[in-house]
């Protein structure tokens, strides 16, 4: 196919999944499934599209992961996450560490593979997914705690899990405790001082430089999530973690343009997953997944009913015994279920593939396969399972969303006039605009401070005057500041109508 072919193609399924989103909103299903299928339709056993290459499939899930980590952690309000930090670490660490040794004892006596496919298999399906959890999690009135807990679990739980998969695909035979224990934690500790340093940096040269173009603002904190990523990785520490750490920073830091920023980063997010996904399906094949279905439902049953449900009790214990944390049986319970899987196995699953580890490929399929059913499984049944263990908090506010032009729905738009020195604005009272029905000045900003003004309210030069006004007479209410910026308050006496 030629480019334009390719174009139009990679277009009409961006659009397809865009609307798809709506109807996985409805279901209460993670819009992945949707993804995925479209990559399945395209693939050999759809369209035919031939793709069989997991080393740049592993390289494109990297970038895309970054990509969804730094918009999570850019729309992550840490005053909501904060208490629950301790018990997301502990989650993420010594609670992943458990997922993967019940993982890899249990299905390796029970389909009887080899220890390091065991344990590679335990490592991949050890992340949560946040784009999955939460693309459920957000419609329920959770108690912040235990929503902060499941939201920074997925942030912080990409690192380490990411780092055993790739010890594990580089190790011949079964792997040494202390060096794979030693690894991770250089790994982990490289990524975190990366993380910590670009973070803080990048937020204070940005509030000091003056870019020319506000479009520049997101562009430049994306960027600088992907230097705290490469500067990682060249140190060889968790790319994953940095980048986390950095966006995580940078999004509960006063920069410029901040509802501008956060867009941006939710679109590329969006993108990346709509792109990631696809890809994914496009790289399974069906027709190789006959003889992974049942070692894959065995495999989802111990990981949703054992390993994830041991992992989180052992977390509980650990976060009680040091007292940063008391989980009751009930949100251990929610915790357990609330575990989803998304892209992050399925893109794991590449790196052994890439490897060349034997069994690799089986790896793959199962974990498409645990995906999707256990996906479809725990999906829909999130918000009964909550309101069956009583951990909903129906009078919880929900967070509140705040866009920068919330106006489209209402017809209107929001104008911002500054008022230049010799403007006759200045000495104009606010009722003496007579702007027209369906026009108001809603705020007033004069030496860096902002109030509501009144009708009697005097304009100043300096001041920035934001304008709210129906898109019906958005021309009419330009035409008349116009008019009484050349010519003050009696410039219909004067004949001036603010013409071009």
């Amino acid at each position: 196919m030629t480019l334009d072919v390719w174009l139009l193609l990679g277009a009409a399924i961006v659009i397809a999944a865009i609307a798809s989103v709506r109807v996985a909103h409805r279901s209460g299903l993670p819009s992945l499934l949707l993804f995925l299928g479209f990559g399945l339709a395209l693939g050999d056993s759809g369209l035919g599209i031939p793709f069989n290459d997991p080393d740049l499939a592993k390289q494109i899930g990297m970038i895309a992961l970054a990509v969804i980590l730094a918009e999570g952690g850019l729309t992550t309000t840490w005053s909501h996450v904060r208490r629950s930090v301790p018990l997301a670490l502990i989650l993420a660490t010594i609670g992943v560490a458990t997922s993967i040794v019940v993982m890899a004892v249990i299905v390796q006596a029970l389909l009887g593979l080899e220890l390091t496919t065991a344990l590679i298999l335990g490592a991949v399906l050890a992340p949560t997914d946040a784009a999955a959890v939460f693309s459920v999690l957000r419609r329920l009135p959770l108690p912040p705690r235990l929503a902060g807990a499941l939201e920074a679990e997925s942030g912080f739980n990409d690192a380490p899990t990411v780092i055993a998969v790739v010890l594990l695909s580089s190790m011949a035979g079964a792997p040494s405790l202390g060096t794979f224990v030693l690894d991770t934690t250089i790994e982990l500790v490289i990524g975190a001082a990366v993380g910590l340093a670009v973070g803080p940096a990048g937020a204070y040269a940005l509030r000091r430089v003056a870019l020319p173009a506000s479009g520049l603002y997101p562009i430049a904190v994306l960027a600088l999530t992907f230097v705290s990523y490469g500067g990682a990785v060249l140190l060889h520490g968790s790319g994953f973690l940095a980048i986390y750490l950095t966006a995580l920073i940078l999004g509960n830091s006063r920069l410029p343009h901040r509802a501008a920023t956060r867009g941006f980063a939710e679109g590329a997010a969006w993108l990346a997953q709509i792109g990631l996904f696809v890809m994914l399906g496009l790289l399974a094949s069906p027709k190789e997944m006959g003889s992974a279905i049942l070692p894959g439902l065995i495999a989802g049953t111990v990981l949703v009913l054992i390993a994830r449900p041991v992992s989180v009790a052992v977390s509980a214990v650990v976060a009680q015994v040091l007292r940063l944390a008391r989980v009751s049986w009930r949100e251990q319970a929610f915790l357990s279920w609330a575990g989803l899987r998304g892209a992050i196995p399925i893109v794991l699953a590449t790196i052994p593939w890439a490897a060349d580890v034997e069994g690799s490929k089986h790896v793959f399929n199962q974990v498409f396969i645990i995906v999707i059913v256990f996906t479809l499984l725990q999906g829909p049944t999130l918000p009964w399972v909550a309101r069956r263990l009583g951990v909903t908090a129906p009078g919880e506010a929900h967070d509140l969303e705040v866009e920068s032009a919330p106006l489209e729905e209402l017809q209107a738009d929001l104008l911002q006039v500054k008022v230049s020195a010799g403007s006759q604005l200045h000495g104009v009272e606010i009722f003496e605009l007579r702007l027209p029905a369906g026009a108001a000045v809603t705020l007033v900003v004069r030496d860096g401070t902002s109030f509501v003004p009144a009708a009697d309210t005097r304009i100043r030069a300096d001041d920035q005057l934001l304008v709210v006004t129906t898109a019906a007479c958005r021309d009419q209410v330009e035409r008349r500041l116009r008019a009484v910026s050349r010519r003050g308050k009696l410039a219909g006496w004067y004949g001036e109508r603010g013409l071009e």
